[in-house]
């Protein structure tokens, strides 16, 4: 059964392209906290917040050995949020190809019922385009100072 606060974190964690960066990175295994924050080009104070939303989602796990902190990535949540979306996939697998065939129906009813197009003219007469040339310019700007606020 999934626990929707659970279900929930793992979301919202996801929601960030950051903390969906360190998953990724975390996927080729195990770094530490110096090497995941170092691509992402903020402080790492900043950094160690998007660390803190991840392992509370349980998505990643943190090991300290010496000064070393290392990150590894817990497949649990991630498996439990799969599994929700896999249900939903199925609704919206059939209805996505319904739609397809309703589309695809449609384009091809149009083109059956559309009249020939005429051959292209070049008349001298055809109206030209408003926009030829150049547009009316900007008035110009004042010199003026505003005025200030006395005290």
């Amino acid at each position: 059964m999934v626990h929707s606060d659970a279900l929930d974190a793992v979301f919202a964690a996801l929601s960030d392209p950051t903390r969906r960066s360190v998953l990724e990175a975390l996927g080729e295994g195990g770094l530490s906290v110096t090497e995941l924050a170092e691509p992402h080009g903020m402080s790492l104070t900043g950094f160690m917040k998007h660390l803190r939303v991840l392992e509370s989602a349980g998505l990643i796990s943190r090991t300290k050995a010496g000064r070393v902190v290392r990150c590894e990535l817990s497949a649990g949540p991630m498996q439990e949020a799969a599994v929700w979306l896999s249900r939903y996939e199925k609704f919206w697998t059939g209805r996505l190809d319904a739609l397809a065939r309703f589309l695809y129906h449609q384009e091809d009813t149009e083109w059956r019922n559309l009249p020939p197009a005429p051959p292209p003219t070049s008349s001298p007469s055809a109206p030209r385009s408003r926009s030829v040339g150049t547009s009316a310019s900007a008035p110009p700007k004042s010199g003026a100072r505003g005025p200030t606020r006395k005290r």
